[in-house]
């Protein structure tokens, strides 16, 4: 065996394997686990609407044999009621009118079915009469027109002889996605003041943002205290408090 080849293998062979370690304990070194500070900040604004949406029905009733008189009563009767929301002030693309919905009357209700598509029939008796109405949704920014017009126009509309009933009115704002994302920084600045807070608590000094996430946004009445696991968007209150949280994690020096 020549020895001198052996000694040159043994010592590059030697040095593999100390580089092998050196480069095991480096990495492990890198992966070390970094102790890291969960905390939840917040932030909040009060917002006013600036959409009102409100919606009304009218309707008929008619025996089996006048659904065509029927149609053409309410059809009547929606123009009337565009024609009183006209003087009101409401134009006309601030108005949707959904198509006229039909179901049968039953005489006797026990026999009330209905099919795959969620239609009213009487099963195996006959309809003596049908009920049709048809739905108005005024959607408008003049928020006090809209709610003026909820409270005054049911009675108006009724003292004409029209079959018409409100739905709720909506209060909504429209510039909500923007707001959400102001909140989710003002939120998250909110959590890296109380992770400081915790820290200093503790001699230690918090580091760079590790993790965020954004929790569900609570959208309640100013003076609400409801919350709700998958989030809330109230629409009954013009005035409006706008909660977001975030979750975030920060790594710690001490």
């Amino acid at each position: 065996m020549n020895n001198n080849y052996t000694l040159p293998a043994l010592l590059a062979g030697g040095a593999l394997i100390i580089a092998a370690i050196i480069g095991s304990v480096s990495f492990y070194q890198a992966k070390k686990p970094i102790d890291t500070l969960a905390v939840t900040g917040s932030a909040e604004r009060i917002i006013s609407s600036d959409v009102a949406k409100w919606a009304g029905n009218v309707s008929r009733t008619t025996d089996s044999a006048g659904l065509k008189t029927g149609s053409e009563q309410i059809k009547k009767d929606m123009a009337d009621t565009q024609a009183y929301f006209r003087k009101a002030g409401i134009k006309d693309e601030e108005m949707t009118i959904n198509p006229v919905m039909v179901s049968p009357v039953c005489e006797n209700q026990s026999n009330v079915m209905y099919d795959k598509f969620g239609n009213q029939t009487c099963g195996s008796g006959k309809p003596f009469g049908y009920s049709l109405q048809q739905t108005v949704i005024i959607e408008s920014n003049d928020v006090k027109k809209i709610t003026d017009l909820s409270q005054k126009a049911p009675n108006a509309l009724i003292g004409q002889g029209l079959i018409f009933s409100s739905q709720n009115l909506e209060y909504y704002y429209s510039k909500l996605a923007d707001l959400k994302i102001e909140l989710t920084g003002e939120a998250t600045k909110d959590a890296e003041k109380r992770a400081q807070k915790i820290a200093e608590a503790t001699n230690s000094h918090i580091g760079s943002l590790q993790s965020a996430s954004l929790g569900v946004v609570q959208i309640t009445a100013k003076n609400s205290t409801e919350v709700s696991d998958y989030g809330s968007y109230d629409t009954t209150s013009l005035e409006k408090k706008v909660t977001a949280v975030v979750k975030a994690s920060f790594a710690i020096n001490k």
